[in-house]
């Protein structure tokens, strides 16, 4: 469902290449000063790790962990703020700008990002993805947004209405309606087999998936009839966090998405000299409507609940020489969260 949305969003944004002149004039428009690019980097990852055993005698096992790589696409069309310097001659994959997750841009109209990053990170393989189509207005602004984020276990699909009101030219006040495409995040497969002090009924649950014991021999069988322990302390502390982390993938990947309605509130500040800017936004989330579906998130958290959003972009040059910065970002929905952030001095010696 979520690949057929991005889809649509493709189109949308393509429909316009048809070969009339007033659609290709639409397409310059909408792609000019756009950057599309493709990259790969890469480099070592932690080093090799000796593993010492004297169970049978000494015995040394090196632990390899594969090079890291990030292999990036993506296309762009975002104006920068005054604080953003484009250092780098070529796009190559790894930038991160923060003020991306902002409500409005720097200019109004239609911006745009498509950006897939295939990783490997100590040994880890993942994929993360960003997409997002905008259009800011005076009045409104309309947006939809797309993110896969590896390390945080996140994934949804986001469209929002919104109307805005402009303070002045520095802030902003938006509200409106929020509907995201997810999983049923909440969902725990291991609840209907957790017994009331708090334990599993981890075996019975790796028998039903297949793995079988012989208790008198201590022998524990994969599905495939694979040996996989001759002990019981093997089984209970390798093997079976193995079983409850596969069973819970599967479960969790057996239901269908659902989709979540929601009022948003938010707003936007951005003031900018050559030796003071702020940019600041935030979005909260304080009601969701409930429609009575088995795995909706009011299940698990029993009542309504708050998701949120937001980031800070802090930058004073004291004189020609000191200057302090701040700049993070803090994303919770469905309890889940994922931010970065980071802060320092600066001092340039004459």
């Amino acid at each position: 469902m979520l690949n057929k949305k991005l889809i649509v969003l493709l189109i949308i944004l393509s429909s316009c290449a048809a070969p009339k002149k007033c659609c290709s004039q639409d397409f310059k428009k909408y792609f000019k000063f756009a950057t599309f690019y493709a990259a790969a980097n890469g480099g070592n990852s932690i080093s090799d790790i000796d593993v010492f055993s004297v169970t049978n005698g000494l015995e040394t096992v090196t632990v390899e962990t594969p090079y890291d790589y990030n292999l990036a696409l993506g296309i762009r069309k975002i104006a920068r703020f005054g604080y953003e310097n484009r250092a780098q001659t070529f796009y190559d994959g790894t930038e991160e700008s923060w003020s991306d997750g902002a409500n409005v841009g720097k200019v109004r109209g239609l911006e745009f990002l498509f950006e897939v990053d295939y990783k490997r990170q100590q040994g880890d393989e993942y994929l993360d993805q960003h997409h997002f189509v905008r259009f800011v207005d005076n009045k409104y602004i309309l947006k939809g947004e797309y993110l896969e984020d590896g390390f945080a276990d996140i994934k949804y699909f986001e469209t929002s209405q919104r109307y805005r009101y402009k303070v002045n030219d520095k802030l902003s006040f938006n509200a409106g309606l929020a509907q995201r495409l997810s999983e049923p995040y909440g969902y725990d497969p291991l609840a209907e087999w957790m017994l009331s002090n708090g334990n599993i009924h981890y075996t019975y649950l790796a028998l039903q998936e297949g793995y079988n014991v012989d208790v008198a021999a201590s022998e524990y069988f994969s599905p495939n009839g694979e040996l996989v322990a001759t002990s019981k302390e093997v089984w209970e502390e390798v093997v079976i966090p193995t079983v409850l982390a596969d069973y819970t993938e599967r479960k969790r990947n057996e239901l269908d998405q659902i989709i979540q309605h929601s009022v948003v509130v938010g707003f936007d500040y951005y003031h900018y000299t050559k030796s003071f800017w702020s940019h600041a936004w935030a979005n909260l989330m304080p009601y969701h409507y409930d429609d009575g579906n088995d795995y909706s998130y009011h299940k698990y958290e029993g009542n309504q609940w708050l998701d949120y959003s937001g980031g800070l972009i802090f930058g004073y040059k004291l004189n020609k020489s000191l200057g302090t910065f701040v700049e993070g970002k803090y994303n919770k929905y469905w309890n889940r969260t994922w931010y970065d952030f980071k802060f320092g001095v600066n001092y340039v010696i004459f």
